[in-house]
């Protein structure tokens, strides 16, 4: 990366026709809504992506496909969390030679790393890397935080160039601006899309918002607002952000997320909404709320 990441950046789902099958149609569809959209970059095999359910063969054919389809238009980052060390080294050297810009990390889930350990992974990982590396806070699903202080060991190491979010927590956020005393070429982005406004406020770079898989401009829009200090503005598009969110409620379970912005994508004829095992696409009673919720959303 030879700037900052800034912007809207949609952690794209990942089209799949079955089991270890890409819909290459609705990929390539689903590539250009979301360029049409106006966003800044792609996050690919994140947690909107599915990544831990996918096959490496899959992922490594995601990969190229999506590079090939986005042709150096925006930048393309690609997640590399794994339970293997090896396999995330092996993901980042095929993203590398696919084109992609940079690689996502967050701590390594099932077996719950120390703060000492992990930054001893990080730092071991990162001399394997041939990309920069954004680091990825999800403590919802890998169980482990970033501490502060790990954070600001980290911030020493030139190729990590920055964080992403997805805790929820805006007083945890509030103090990872403090880590730009430290690093003030870092990236730190926002990932619940319904705290992106709050999160500009204090000063992030943007969102990495999975509702711009859907509504694209709709994010860009409330991102330059934001960056332009367009209060009524953000107010208005808010407002229609909040609305989007009650399709996450359909449903249960954490996947309820992945599901539901699938099967809007497939209500709005973009790509397949099937989901990688264990989980089902919604079936017709939520797949029918997820409508009328997108019904009332005026983009």
């Amino acid at each position: 990366m030879t700037r900052r990441l800034s912007g809207i950046v949609p952690p794209l789902v990942t089209p799949l026709k079955g089991r270890d099958e890409l819909d290459h149609d609705g990929l390539q569809r689903l590539v250009e809504h979301v360029l049409g959209g106006g966003v800044h970059g792609l996050f690919i095999l994140g947690t909107t992506g599915e990544a831990p359910s996918l096959s490496y063969r899959l992922r490594r054919e995601f990969i190229s496909r999506v590079c090939e389809l986005v042709r150096g238009r925006v930048p393309v980052l690609v997640g590399i969390t794994d339970t293997s060390f090896v396999e995330s080294v092996t993901l980042a050297q095929h993203a590398a030679e696919a084109g992609a810009k940079a690689v996502v990390l967050s701590t390594p889930y099932y077996f719950p790393a120390g703060q000492t350990e992990l930054l001893s992974y990080v730092r071991n990982i990162v001399a394997e890397l041939p990309l920069p590396l954004v680091l990825y806070n999800m403590p919802s699903l890998t169980k482990v935080w970033f501490e502060l202080e790990t954070l600001e060991q980290l911030a020493t190491i030139e190729q990590i160039i920055g964080i992403k979010d997805s805790s929820g927590d805006l007083a945890y956020f509030e103090r990872l601006m403090n880590l730009r005393q430290l690093r003030p070429d870092w990236s730190i982005m926002i990932g619940p899309e319904a705290l992106l406004p709050q999160a500009m406020e204090l000063g992030s770079d943007g969102g990495v918002t999975g509702g711009a898989n859907v509504f694209p401009k709709l994010f860009v829009e409330c991102y330059q607002a934001a960056a332009t200090g367009n209060r009524p503005r953000v107010a208005e598009l808010s407002t229609t952000i909040n609305a989007l969110q009650r399709i996450y409620d359909v449903g249960k379970y954490a996947s309820r997320h992945i599901k539901a912005t699938k099967c809007a994508l497939s209500l709005l004829g973009i790509c397949d909404d099937f989901m990688a095992e264990p989980f089902h696409r919604f079936h017709p009673p939520e797949r029918n709320r997820v409508r009328e919720i997108l019904d009332t959303i005026d983009v």
